[in-house]
């Protein structure tokens, strides 16, 4: 137990210490692109120029800490130099190419309108409620949005002001806990390496979708640390027959530590967690350090999948359903070592561990994950379920209905020629993986979760046939950060076995270093490329203070301040005790007003029941008379709009709303619903003209 406490404990040390220090470089970096008046990405290159110039420099540091690594000299001065490193990689990649403009990457523009709305609300309050609708508890895990509400609420920032430094000082502080979980894994030099390549992918492909990039970067060491807790054939060569009899490789022969997958004499691992996976004299090394037999590994994957259950739901369940198909490998895995012992002593197997004996172990550290998985969620789940428990209307939701083009098939970024160096390495990956599958529980690890990534995929493919989706699409950051790190290990060891094989020529090292680097920044530089459609848009959306970063002339949010300001003085009550109901729902996004109807059934809390909603506010619009209008608000089932936010259309007042249409890709239908300007011509209505738009109070 003791052994369990250090090593839990000096984990989530060296993590806090990571963390701080990212943090901080990410603060003073985005602080310092703020000080300057850079003109927009859209139509300069100056801002792309300084993003290279910061990325060579970040990688320049990274390189100094494997150096040091490779030296043996101020280990502490290479772990700080790594994730500054990283971290700073991450800020200039995002922070300069958005210098010039106070919205994130996307603007304010599709699904992150709704992402804002939610960091608006918890911003505005520390309790967990639903982003649009009052009296509702969450349905999307609220983790990632509540540290950027408590975050913007103690900086006395907008929600929507602070959605771009949170968002980015979040994945930098990501990829430098990616960095330390990578160095107690495996060796220290390649964890600098694995750590970098797959925060570039992370960057690439999933940096828009901030609150689930934090959890693509450390995918892939959380479930090398769970295959570490759940495949232990050290147990069975302690308890059964030895394993080296069956003439297994030497590298399935060697004790396994915590996270079972570094190597010991070989200068494979660093950091307590380490365990042998090569060489004959590991298994002394291994069998005689002291361990928390798994424990410490099963406590770490737990806090992982508990974290993604509290932050994205579907990464929770992909990486729940990858946990559990590693248990029943480890399983078959030691049943069929068991079976192969028995050709050579049936005696000693026979007196062995049974199938359930060997069973018992691996369900014991899923079911230690289950708990802490269970127990996080609850903290942000709990209070949806309760109130669903309770019987609340409720509708179906809508959520699993989308299948774009490219959910409609199986993603092979290794074939991906249109990013033909992220292609390259996730072709050198996917060989790697093959290759090492029986000797390598590195390559183990990350084939499975690849493998169950594929499961997924083909399941999501068929419950279309049902009427929903697994949205197997969204998946595909993870794919490409798995096989990026299996990349990274198969290029390090192709690279070692052909330097064997012509002879050890001595500059063979510094031209394949040279190779690595150059690839690094090739790919690093293209990042702003790849993101260009998301930049833009950030440039083009008009902000919150209803001004556009590239100069130009702002849309109709621009009079929301004024819409703001006369709501609050009509009412004579807090944004956050008003009901509004507006097809122009980025004004939730920037006011933490509670809407009536969201902005697609998709987003909308199943409790809501948005269908109804929708079919109530259409009666509405056929009443005859301000009195039945009246009447209907007083007897709605749900809290009644306390505003109208309009758009004029000669006699009528027209609200731009949504509907489900799935199976059809684009999955939702716009309609218009108009109601007659006579319906509000009554006393208890007050009518406010502000630019295109008509506000509606009800008195």
């Amino acid at each position: 137990m003791r052994v369990l406490f250090r090593q839990v404990g000096g984990g989530l040390g060296e993590a806090g210490l990571a963390a701080v220090v990212a943090g901080a470089v990410a603060a003073v970096g985005l602080v310092a692109f703020g000080t300057v008046q850079w003109p927009a990405f859209n139509s300069s290159n100056v801002t792309r120029a300084l993003t290279t110039v910061g990325q060579v420099a970040a990688v320049a540091l990274l390189v100094a800490a494997v150096v040091l690594v490779r030296l043996r000299r101020w280990s502490w001065l290479a772990k700080v130099l790594s994730w500054v490193g990283i971290s700073g990689f991450v800020t200039v990649t995002l922070g300069m190419p958005l210098a010039a403009t106070k919205l994130y990457l996307f603007g304010i523009s599709v699904d992150q309108e709704f992402r804002t709305e939610y960091l608006t609300r918890l911003t505005d309050t520390a309790a967990l409620h639903d982003m649009t609708y009052i009296d509702l508890p969450p349905y999307y895990p609220a983790g990632w949005f509540w540290i950027g509400g408590r975050v913007a609420n103690l900086l006395g920032m907008s929600g929507w002001e602070t959605f771009k430094p949170y968002a980015i000082a979040a994945l930098a502080v990501a990829a430098a806990l990616a960095m330390v979980l990578w160095s107690r894994l495996i060796r220290a030099d390649w964890a600098v390496a694995v750590a970098a390549a797959t925060t570039a992918v992370t960057l690439a492909f999933a940096s828009p979708e901030a609150y689930s990039a934090v959890l693509v970067v450390l995918f892939a060491p959380a479930m090398l640390l769970a295959w570490g807790a759940l495949y232990r054939p050290a147990e069975y060569a302690t308890t059964g027959p030895a394993v080296a009899a069956s003439g297994a490789p030497a590298e399935e022969n060697v004790a396994a530590t915590d996270s079972a997958v570094a190597v010991a004499s070989t200068g494979e691992a660093s950091g307590p967690i380490g365990a042998a996976e090569s060489g004959a004299g590991a298994a002394g090394a291994g069998a005689t350090a002291k361990t928390a037999g798994g424990w410490g590994a099963a406590v770490g994957a737990g806090l992982f999948l508990g974290v993604s259950a509290m932050f994205y739901q579907l990464f929770a369940g992909v990486a729940v359903f990858t946990v559990v198909l590693m248990a029943v490998v480890a399983w078959c895995a030691l049943l069929w070592q068991r079976r192969a012992d028995a050709v050579h002593r049936p005696r000693a197997v026979a007196a062995g561990p049974g199938a359930l004996r060997l069973l018992g172990p691996i369900l014991a550290r899923l079911v230690v994950m289950g708990v802490i998985t269970a127990a996080l969620a609850l903290i942000t789940w709990g209070p949806w379920l309760a109130k669903a428990l309770t019987g609340a209307r409720s509708g179906s939701g809508t959520a699993l209905h989308y299948l774009p083009e490219s959910g409609a098939r199986l993603s092979f970024p290794m074939f991906d020629f249109g990013e033909p160096l992220l292609g390259a390495l996730c072709l050198i990956g996917t060989v790697w993986l093959v290759a090492r599958a029986a000797s390598s529980r590195r390559a183990q690890a990350l084939g499975i979760s690849v493998v169950a990534i594929y499961l997924w995929s083909l399941a999501s493919l068929t419950v279309t046939a049902a009427g929903f989706t697994g949205l197997s699409f969204r998946l595909e950051p993870i794919l490409q950060t798995l096989l990026a790190a299996a990349g990274t290990f198969g290029f390090v060891e192709g690279a070692r076995a052909i330097y064997q094989a012509i002879n050890e020529p001595r500059r063979f090292r510094p031209a394949a270093v040279a190779v690595a680097v150059i690839g690094a920044l090739a790919f690093a530089q293209s990042i702003p490329s790849i993101l260009n459609s998301e930049i833009t848009t950030a440039y083009t959306d008009t902000d919150g203070n209803g001004e556009r970063a590239d100069q130009r002339s702002p849309s109709a949010v621009s009079y929301y301040r004024e819409i703001d300001a006369a709501l609050t003085t009509q009412t004579g009550r807090p944004r956050d005790e008003s009901v509004v109901l507006t097809a122009d729902t980025s004004f939730l996004a920037y006011y933490p007003y509670y809407g009536f109807q969201g902005l697609t059934s998709h987003y909308a809390n199943p409790l809501a029941d948005f269908a109804a909603r929708a079919a109530e506010i259409k009666r509405w619009s056929g009443l005859q008379s301000p009195a039945e209008l009246l009447d209907a608000l007083e007897h709605t089932p749900w809290r009644a709009p306390d505003a109208f936010l309009f758009r004029g259309s000669g006699d009528k007042y027209t609200l731009r709303l949504a509907e489900d249409v799935y199976p059809n890709d684009p999955n939702v239908r716009r309609y218009t619903v108009s109601f007659p300007k006579t319906l509000f011509e009554d006393p208890h209505f007050q009518v406010t003209n502000i630019g295109p738009f008509t506000l509606i109070v009800r008195h």
